[in-house]
C-alpha cells in the first residue's frame, strides 16, 4: 500500500510522543496504539493479519489485560514485506508478518540499523516448497524449466518466489543470473507483463499463481514442491517493543492461535471472511488455507523451518541483497512458547494434514473429500452444475491444484493428477504404458 509523504511526515510528527508504536499519554489515563503491518493478499500470513484482524481476536486480548491501559490497534496492510521491514526499523510498526527471504532481510535491516527485531512465530508454511510457482501464459509451449532458457521470466527480487527460481534454474542447469532474462517485478506488475507478452513466465508467492490459474490467464509450469525444501511465513517484532511490552506481544500471539484454531475448525468460512477482505475468489483462498490447502498453518517455530532459513542465506548472498545472518540470534520463540504453553510441545511435533481431494459444491459450508482423484472425478461428472471448485493433490509432490487445471495421467486404471507438465512427463517415462490425457478424457474415464 503506498503511502503519501503527507502522511509519512504525519506520522513522523507522532514519534516523539511514542513509547512504543505509537502509545501516547493522554490525561490521567493512558492510550497506547500498537501497530500491525501485514499483506491482506499474501494469504499465508492470514492468521496474523487478515482473518486475526476480521475475528477482532487480538483487540479483545488488549482489552482483557486490564492494566491501566487502554489500547488500539493501527492495522496497515502492504503488498510486499520490505516497507513493512522499512517502518519496522524505523520503529512505525511493532508487529509484522512476511515470508521467509523478506524475514531474513528484515533479520539484517534491523542489525544493520540498531534497531534488531525477531522472528517470533510461525503462519503459513509448506515443507516441500508448494507455496512458490512458475506459470506461463495458457497457451506457451514451454513445457519445462529448462525451456525458460534465454527467456524473460518476472519475479520479485528477494522474495521467497525469487529464492524457488534460482534454485529451480540451478537443479535444471541453467545459470539463473545469465541464463535468463529476470525482471524484477511486483507480483501485480509481473501478472500484467505475463497477460501482455512481454514475460515469458512468472514465478511468484501465493496467491498470484492460484488466481491466474483459476482465472485462465496462465497454467503452471513448475511446482516448487518438486525442490522439497520448507518454504514459510512468519511473524517478526520489533526487540524494543517485545522487551517493553511482552503482554501485548503474547496478546497477539494468543489470538494468533485463536485465528488458526478458527482457520482449521471452519475453512471454508475462514476462506469466505479473507475473501471479503482482499477481493481475492474464495475458491483461490482455499486451495492455499482450506482443510488440505497448500499451506499448513500452525504458530511453532519448527526446527525444520529454521534449519531452511538458514539455507536461504546463501541465495541472498548471492544476489548480493545481504551478507552473514545470525538465524540463531533471529529466531525466538519464547513469547509464543509461553503464550500457547503446554500446546507449543505437541504442535511442534504435529505434522500437515495428508493430502485429499476435495469438492466444494454450491451453497455448502463445508467440502467433501475423496479417497482418491478417480473419485473426486466421478462425482464432478455425476454433478455438473453447482460445483464452486474441486481440488486434487499432485500425484508426487503432494501439492493442491484445480482439478480442471491439473495436467491428467492414465495409468491403467488409475488417474492421476499433477500440477506442472513436467512432473507429469516424469511419471510417464518412468511408468511404462501411461500416458497424459485431457481433463476431458480424465473426466470420461471416471464416469
Amino acid at each position: 500500500m503506498k503511502r503519501t509523504a503527507a502522511a509519512l511526515a504525519a506520522s513522523a510528527l507522532l514519534l516523539p510522543l511514542s513509547a512504543c508504536g505509537g502509545s501516547a499519554e493522554a490525561g490521567s489515563g493512558s492510550t497506547v496504539t500498537v501497530t500491525v503491518g501485514y499483506q491482506s493478499k499474501t494469504i499465508n500470513t492470514v492468521t496474523a493479519g487478515t482473518l486475526l484482524r476480521s475475528l477482532g481476536s487480538f483487540e479483545k486480548r488488549l482489552n482483557a489485560l486490564h492494566d491501566g491501559k487502554t489500547y488500539k490497534v493501527d492495522w496497515q496492510d502492504y503488498a510486499t514485506g520490505a516497507p513493512i521491514t522499512a517502518q519496522m526499523t524505523a520503529g512505525k510498526i511493532d508487529i509484522g508478518s512476511m515470508g521467509d527471504f523478506p524475514l531474513l532481510l528484515n533479520a539484517a535491516r534491523g542489525k544493520q540499523l540498531g534497531k534488531p527485531t525477531h522472528l517470533v512465530s510461525v503462519t503459513g508454511y509448506n515443507l516441500k516448497g508448494g507455496l512458490n510457482t512458475v506459470v506461463v501464459p495458457p497457451k506457451s509451449k514451454l513445457t519445462s524449466l529448462k525451456d525458460l532458457k534465454g527467456k524473460k521470466v518476472s519475479t520479485s527480487v528477494g522474495s521467497a518466489a525469487d529464492g524457488t527460481l534460482v534454485r529451480a534454474l540451478q537443479r535444471a542447469g541453467i545459470d539463473p543470473d545469465k541464463g535468463i532474462e529476470k525482471l524484477n517485478q511486483q507480483p501485480a506488475v509481473g501478472a500484467s507483463a505475463l497477460s501482455a507478452g512481454s514475460a515469458d513466465a512468472l514465478s511468484q508467492f501465493v496467491a498470484w499463481p492460484g488466481l491466474l490459474a483459476y482465472q485462465g490467464k496462465a497454467k503452471a509450469l513448475y511446482d516448487g514442491a518438486q525442490l522439497n525444501l520448507p518454504t514459510f511465513h512468519g511473524v517478526t517484532a520489533r526487540e524494543d517493543f517485545a522487551r517493553q511490552r511482552p503482554a501485548v506481544l503474547e496478546a497477539f500471539l494468543k489470538a494468533q492461535a485463536e485465528a488458526t484454531d478458527y482457520l482449521h475448525a471452519h475453512p471454508v468460512q475462514a476462506a469466505e471472511k479473507v475473501a471479503k477482505s482482499t477481493g481475492l475468489p474464495a475458491e483461490v483462498v482455499y486451495l492455499y488455507n482450506g482443510a488440505h490447502g497448500i499451506s499448513t498453518f500452525d504458530p511453532a517455530v519448527k526446527p525444520q523451518l529454521v534449519s531452511a532459513l538458514k539455507q536461504d542465506v546463501s541465495v541472498l548472498k548471492a544476489a548480493k541483497l545481504t551478507g552473514d545472518i545470525d538465524v540463531d540470534s533471529f529466531v525466538d520463540d519464547q513469547y509464543v512458547k509461553k503464550a500457547l504453553g503446554a500446546r507449543y510441545a505437541r504442535q511442534l511435533a504435529a505434522t500437515p494434514p495428508a493430502p485429499a481431494s476435495e469438492v466444494w459444491p454450491e451453497g455448502a459450508t463445508r467440502t467433501r473429500n475423496f479417497t482418491s482423484p478417480a473419485k473426486l472425478l466421478a462425482y464432478l461428472a455425476e454433478h455438473k452444475d453447482g460445483i464452486r471448485a474441486a481440488y486434487v493433490p499432485d500425484a508426487t509432490t503432494g501439492t493442491l491444484w484445480f482439478a480442471d487445471k491439473a495436467v491428467w495421467v492414465a495409468d491403467g486404471e488409475q488417474l492421476l493428477p499433477f500440477v506442472a507438465p513436467e512432473t507429469a512427463q516424469a511419471y510417464v517415462a518412468s511408468h511404462g504404458g501411461a500416458q497424459v490425457i485431457t481433463y476431458a478424457d480424465a473426466l470420461g474415464r471416471a464416469s
